[in-house]
Parts: structure tokens; sequence; C-alpha cells
């Protein structure tokens, strides 16, 4: 099969239905002035006909008599373009009379054909002529055929040639035209084409122009433009998740090495010995938390964990949850508030969502100050349950309510080095919203605190 391009193709399917139409309104053409002349000489012949009918008579003994007079007289006194011819036969089908434009030459009388029109041929010239039984009191007495040129068809002839002449160069002609117009509205795809070309991986920057007119090129160029966008967006994320990750950890390894070169550099008794090396122990438990939460992010970046469906007892799961950090909150001698209207049941993933509210009650109290309050709700509204944590601790800047999901972010560090973190928790919590269809909203003052809520959706509850 032949490869054709784009605006080749473009091209070919339009004279494709083009040719189809002009064929019809050709053939229709053709069949009408056909029909009409058909028609035309047909009448001609017919009424021909019935004149040279009036001329046979019958005598007393059931012989017809041809008026040969009268219908010669008017041969010769009428003007005929296209001529006439005519012959009369007796009932034993043998010449009686003929019109003298016939001269030397006859024409063919057909059996078993009465009044029915028949193309022949008159000495190698086309003809159309009748033939019709003379009959007296129910019996033939004789034949009279009348036949006419088909000179008129010529018309018919001519048309027919100019037609089939016409039609394929009207089809290239259409080709050529519709080329040159579909090579003009595919202008767009050879600047997607050319743009294209010039992204990489180091070039992600390059958007392809907008048609001015606003039609599906102008919608395929703009998804396109809008999916480098979250490409580029995507590869920004990666690099600088890639590029604080190796950051954070190095800052542990580099720690532990330095601890290590110290320990090494003198004896020391073994009260120094159990505290460096305990040092670092708590370094490697830092490390190895973050390693965990690293592989937790990028098993959910792509977002290609399979959710289960489960029933979840929504309150138990947060008083879980909370006696896990039981031992943090007393440390801190922090009150911890609940209240629960009713038991909600919940149709969902239970080691996400507990991941979630792990991480936002950890983040609570790691953000609370000592002998402070946090406050844990569960409500229901028209159309979601609302799980709020609030506590009372150092708060967010406004600046900076917009970068807590970030990976590796967090606020204010240089105020607040006794609090310890990767930055990477509220970033979990992020990806698993969104992977679970929940929303999340943060509301923060600086040094007033915090309150995170989440919304379950009904449709999402048993």
């Amino acid at each position: 099969m032949l490869s054709f391009s784009f605006k080749n193709r473009i091209a070919f399917n339009y004279i494709v239905s083009g040719s189809i139409l002009i064929a019809i309104v050709f053939l229709f053409i053709y069949n009408i002035v056909k029909y009409s002349v058909n028609k035309h000489v047909n009448e001609e012949i017919q009424e021909e006909l019935y004149k040279h009918l009036d001329d046979v008579s019958t005598d007393s003994n059931d012989t017809y008599l041809i008026q040969v007079d009268q219908w010669r007289a008017r041969e010769h006194n009428s003007i005929s373009v296209n001529p006439v011819f005519v012959e009369f036969y007796d009932n034993n089908k043998l010449l009686i009379d003929k019109s003298p434009n016939l001269k030397s030459s006859n024409l063919k009388l057909f059996p078993n054909s009465n009044n029915e029109f028949i193309d022949t041929k008159l000495n190698n010239i086309p003809v159309r002529q009748i033939q019709t039984a003379i009959i007296n009191k129910g019996e033939v007495v004789g034949y009279l055929v009348v036949a006419m040129s088909l000179e008129d068809f010529e018309i018919v002839l001519i048309l027919k040639n100019i037609l089939l002449i016409t039609f394929p160069l009207i089809l290239i002609l259409l080709f050529l035209i519709a080329r040159f117009f579909a090579g003009r509205s595919i202008k767009p795809v050879r600047t997607i084409i050319e743009t294209s070309s010039q992204i990489t991986k180091d070039n992600l920057q390059t958007r392809i122009p907008l048609p001015q007119n606003k039609d599906e090129l102008f919608v395929l160029s703009e998804n396109i433009n809008n999916l480098l966008s979250r490409i580029e967006n995507a590869i920004d994320r990666e690099k600088q998740f890639t590029s604080d990750a190796s950051h954070e950890l190095r800052t542990p390894l580099a720690v532990i090495k330095g601890t290590m070169e110290v320990l090494i550099r003198k004896p020391r008794n073994q009260q120094e010995y159990e505290e460096k090396i305990q040092f670092c122990i708590s370094e490697v438990d830092r490390l190895n938390h973050m390693v965990d939460q690293l592989l937790l992010l990028a098993r959910f970046e792509n977002q290609k964990q399979n959710v289960k469906q489960e029933t979840i007892y929504l309150n138990a799961l947060v008083l879980d949850n909370l006696t896990r950090f039981s031992e943090k909150s007393e440390s801190k001698k922090l009150k911890i508030k609940t209240q629960f209207s009713e038991d909600y049941y919940l149709i969902s993933d239970n080691y996400l969502v507990s991941i979630i509210i792990s991480n936002l009650i950890s983040n609570a109290i790691k953000y609370s100050n000592p002998n402070g309050e946090i406050a844990i709700e569960l409500e229901k509204t028209s159309d979601v349950v609302t799980f709020s944590i609030t506590d009372y601790g150092v708060g967010i800047a406004k600046n900076d309510l917009d970068k807590i999901f970030n990976s590796f972010y967090r606020s204010d560090v240089s105020n607040h080095p006794e609090i310890k973190g990767t930055g990477l928790g509220l970033s979990i919590v992020k990806r698993l919203c969104d992977l679970l269809k929940l929303e999340i909203t943060v509301e923060s003052k600086l040094n007033q605190g915090t309150k995170f809520v989440l919304n379950f959706p009904l449709s999402k509850l048993k």
C-alpha cells in the first residue's frame, strides 16, 4: 500500500468524496438529457405514426387502402429537420409502399413486435422505429413502420464524451486545490512537529505557539503545552527531591563519621564510649526513619499503590494512634482532648488512613509547647465527616503555609533547633490524601498554634 503524507491523505480523502459527488451529478445530468432526448424522439415518432394511420382506410372487401397522394403530398410539403421514414406492408409482410427518402433502402420488419420502440440501423445510420399492426374487424390486414434518425442523440453522445474527459481532469484539479488548502490547514501541525523536535530533557521550557483559530489544533497545542508544563514541574520536583534526599542522608552519615573519628583519636573511658556509641545509634535510628519515609514517599509517588476497600472504625483508629504516641505526649506533659459526637465507620484503606492520622498526631505533639494542649475532634456535617487536630504550639508563618507539604521543607528551623524532623511527614500525608481523594486544609498563626482539617466524603462512609 502506498504511503501518503498527512497532507496528501487529506487531499485524497477529499477528492474521493468529491469524485463520488461529481459522478452522481454527472450521471444525473447525463440521464436527464438522455431521457429528454429519448422522450422527444419517441413523441415525434408516435406523432408520425398516428398521422400515417389516418391515411389508411379499408374497402368493401376488407382490404386496406393507403391514401398515397395525401401522405406523399404531406411529405413533400412538410419541412423536417429530422427526416421520417415510413413503410407499409400487407398482412403477408410484403412491402406495399414507402417514403421516397428511403430510396432503395428498406426498414427492417421485426417479428413479434407491436407498438414497441426499437433501436436499429439504416445503412449504418442509427434510427429508432416503431411498427404497428393495422387491424380491421379483429384481423391484421397490414403493418405500418415509422422510423426516425437518432441524430438528436448525438448531443447525448457528445455530452457523454465530454463528461468522461472532464471527469478525470476535474479530479486532478480538485486534488491539487485540496492539497494546497490541506497544506495550509495542517501548518499548525508542522509547527507542532518542529517545536516538539526541539524539546529534550534539557530543554523543557519550549512551548508550541498557539494557532489564531481556536479549533481542534488549538486545543491540541494547548494540551501539549499543559502536558509539557506538568512534565517540567514533575522533573523539577524529582531533581529537588533527589537533591534534598542526598543532603538529608549525608547529614546523619557525616555526624556518625565525625563522632567515630573523634572517638578513635585517643583512648577514652567506658562512659565516653557508651555516650558516643549511644549518640551514633540515635543517628542511625534517625537515618533508618528517614529511609523508611523516603521509601514510603517513593512508593506512593506514582500512585501505584493498590488501595484496599475495608471498613475502618475511625474513632478507634484515632485512639490507637494516640496510644502509640502516649510516651512522647507524656514526656512533654501535653493534655490531649478528644471530642467524638458519635461512632464513625469509613470504607477505605486502613493502613493508609492510619499513616495520615499518625503523621498529623506526631506533628501536633512535636510542635506543641511543653504543658500545652492538643484538641482532636470528629464531627459530621451535611456531606462530610471532619477530623480536626489542633495544637497551640509554635505555629507556622503565613508565608510558609503553601510550602509545608513539600518534601524536606521545615518551617522556621533556625528558631527551633530542638525540634527534630525530616520534613517528609506532611509530604507523605498530602500524597496519601491525593491517592485516597481526601481533602486536607491547614490554618495556622505564628506562636499561636496550627489546625489541620481532614474531610472524609460521605460516599466513603458506611
